[in-house]
């Protein structure tokens, strides 16, 4: 089902049982995956491939050219996966050449209206991203993150799996898994206890993080605080995300509570 107004390129790819309504614009390099439905004037260009199920809402633009000004028309791709809701005005950019000319988003995410995902981000599986959010160049999302509406998310910034950011947030710093970060330069208000209990978590294990989470931040050296827990809580697979997090990248600045 294509409205008679759109203009699809003759070498853009579309799958079975695709719908797209009026006025929208589909690029000679775009895929679009089975079941995949554009309700009206959306935009869609680039080596963008959108999955399956997939829903992008009116004025929604997909694929454009990243702003950053080092981008020279290199080659690049947008690859958005399965079962996701694209609301209006949203814009998504595919990568450049010094973030690995991709950007990826994972399946069943939920953007909400203008939301932004700049170049070279990459986005799990079962993300929310409220209204007015933008996410900065080279921002890591991991699964289950949900950010509250009219935050902004600095570039490189890292967001653990299953963490928390209230709306109005500055987010500067990386934020753990299981995290809950506020504020205007963001800071961690504990854990995402809600979160972690709606997903089933043994509660032992989430007593264990907690203690964990208190030691880790007992003070400002960090890396000293995880010397100390060594081992204490091996068979706890949720602290040790916590400690794989933050080991992973240790030039970045990790969240921590304001005391």
């Amino acid at each position: 089902m294509i409205h008679n107004s759109s203009e699809i390129n003759k070498k853009a790819k579309i799958g079975k049982n695709v719908k797209i309504g009026p006025f929208c614009y589909v690029g000679p390099d775009v895929i679009l995956s089975d079941d995949v439905e554009l309700v009206s004037n959306v935009h869609i260009e680039g080596n963008t491939f959108i999955g399956a199920g997939t829903k992008i809402f009116p004025f929604a633009s997909i694929g454009t050219q990243p702003q950053d000004l080092k981008y020279k028309n290199e080659k690049n791709s947008l690859s958005i996966g399965q079962n996701n809701i694209i609301r209006e005005y949203v814009t998504i950019n595919p990568g450049t050449q010094g973030g690995g000319s991709k950007t990826v988003v994972g399946n069943d995410c939920l953007f909400m209206i203008s939301s932004h995902v700049a170049h070279d981000c990459n986005i799990g599986n079962n993300v929310i991203v409220a209204n007015n959010v933008p996410l900065g160049g080279h921002v890591t999302i991991e699964d289950s993150v949900v950010i509250g509406g009219n935050s902004a998310v600095q570039q490189f910034t890292r967001i653990g799996r299953l963490a928390m950011i209230g709306g109005m947030t500055g987010v500067l710093k990386d934020v753990i898994p299981f995290g809950l970060s506020v504020g205007n330069r963001n800071y961690l208000q504990g854990l995402n206890l809600i979160g972690l209990r709606r997903k089933k978590y043994d509660n032992k294990k989430i007593i264990g993080l907690d203690k964990a989470y208190k030691e880790i931040f007992s003070s400002k050296n960090l890396y000293q605080n995880l010397t100390k827990i060594n081992g204490a809580y091996r068979d706890n697979e949720l602290v040790n995300e916590v400690v794989k997090f933050i080991e992973k990248d240790k030039k970045r600045p990790i969240c921590s509570p304001q005391s």
